[in-house]
């Protein structure tokens, strides 16, 4: 499909330039009200956001352009992006909307949609969205305008169904657990699942301003985390991202763990107890040292192109239940509908009680990762750069250089006019060398 708004995930760009802009949020709310309330037996919307001081002026343009399609609005304030997800199911609402720009900093926003299903929206509901935008905004009749409520429990209610995800028998009595919620739409929930858990919890990152989000915490910036969990002794931490849809984590020795390895303990927890249903989904970017250990305990591995979107449509070609990234966006098919960092959070404390372990690295005993550089470059614009000359050239010369023992993968950001240069291979020297000296190339281009 030939996108003009929709991106990868939504829709994504820098606060008051096009079409990150109150009137252009007005006429989505109505033409997404047009394309999703065909044939939906309930016309209602779930509107939730994360913490971007932006996010309360694209809220109010969402519902008045909702409203105007003749479309009832359920507002449910700061929540985790998975959150919504599930309400939208539980509220049997006709779809979902959360107002985040994600992992990126405060000045960015963007619009992501749920179906009445909890999953992302397929391509030809996003082709009637476009199609809904290009056409004259036509308001309702004034008795037949949308209402607008806000649900004042949905914070306890996503609360109680992340708790649900996990045995009633767990408990995190005697866990040590320090969160970080990326001053970001976790901040209120995390840590009072984590606590009703049972475990005792310090938390960072939980004082937003609508301007700090993703800024010096979270999963993009780990460093505070690491510290932390050194300096209080705590048996490891946990980091999300400024919608909560990522993870990562921190063992005791301040060791991060990332996506890759979390995919992996859940997967084996899932196989050690019957429950894994076929293999694991992994991306283009996943560490091969991964697949290798999958391999070792005889777990199928497939590669989707890197996104949760991509990652999504394996699993259901398959039908799999477990698959994830690196960055920590990691699907559960079993439990939930879309990436969940709390969830999937649970799914791996729950491993470890079940292991009898109390460190991270206890369950990622005889995982090597290989080494693998990735240097991000930011152009002025979005542009395919790989098929340039030069590129090409820098690319094919640490082809042969790697032979069969390393990989080059240049991919362009889904959300960002960035080029990603990854190499991977047995020695992290010549790999970090590599991956720079083609990113000096790109970063010539820029």
């Amino acid at each position: 499909m030939s996108r003009r708004y929709f991106g990868t995930d939504g829709i994504r760009g820098h606060v008051g330039e096009a079409p990150i802009t109150p009137d252009f949020m007005l006429k989505l709310g109505w033409a997404a009200g047009r394309a999703l309330s065909s044939g939906a037996e309930r016309k209602l919307v779930l509107i939730g956001k994360d913490t971007r001081l932006s996010g309360y002026m694209f809220e109010s343009a969402l519902e008045a352009g909702l409203s105007a399609a003749g479309i009832d609005v359920a507002l449910l304030g700061p929540l985790p992006t998975p959150a919504v997800a599930y309400l939208t199911r539980t509220f049997r609402a006709c779809a979902g909307i959360v107002i985040s720009a994600s992992h990126n900093p405060h000045h960015d926003n963007g619009i992501k949609f749920f179906s009445g299903s909890g999953f992302k929206l397929p391509d030809d509901v996003e082709a009637s969205i476009e199609d809904w935008l290009e056409k004259p905004l036509a308001i309702d009749d004034a008795a037949a305008l949308g209402k607008a409520v806000r649900i004042e429990d949905a914070r306890g209610r996503y609360i109680e169904f992340c708790k649900s995800t996990v045995p009633f028998s767990l408990s995190l009595d005697g866990m040590n657990i320090v969160l970080d919620c990326a001053q970001g739409a976790t901040y209120q929930v995390a840590p009072a699942v984590f606590r009703e858990l049972g475990a005792k919890v310090t938390v960072l990152g939980n004082q937003p301003n609508g301007l700090n989000i993703n800024d010096g915490f979270g999963s993009t910036h780990p460093e505070a985390l690491q510290k932390a969990v050194v300096e209080s002794g705590a048996d490891l931490g946990i980091a999300f991202d400024g919608d909560g849809d990522r993870v990562l984590m921190v063992d005791s020795d301040g060791r991060l763990v990332d996506g890759d390895e979390l995919l992996y303990i859940i997967a084996c927890h899932r196989q050690d107890k019957g429950l894994l249903k076929g293999g694991v989904v992994g991306t283009l970017m996943t560490n091969f040292g991964i697949e290798q250990a999958l391999r070792k305990r005889e777990i199928p591995f497939v590669r989707a192109k890197v996104g949760d979107r991509y990652v999504m449509e394996k699993l259901f070609e398959h039908d799999w239940w477990i698959g994830g990234e690196g960055s920590g966006h990691l699907v559960c098919r079993d439990v939930t509908t879309t990436g969940d960092g709390i969830v999937s959070a649970l799914q791996v404390l729950a491993a470890l009680r079940d292991a009898g372990a109390a460190h991270l690295s206890e369950v990622l005993e005889g995982v090597e990762k290989t080494p693998q550089s990735l240097v991000n470059v930011r152009m002025r614009e979005k542009r395919d750069v790989t098929q340039v000359p030069e590129v090409a050239r820098a690319v094919a010369d640490a082809e042969r250089e790697l032979g069969d023992q390393g990989r080059v993968l240049l991919r362009l950001s889904g959300t960002e006019p960035v080029v990603r240069v990854m190499v991977e291979g047995t020695d992290a020297n010549r790999v970090a060398g590599l991956a720079q000296r083609i990113a000096d190339v790109v970063e010539s281009l820029a």
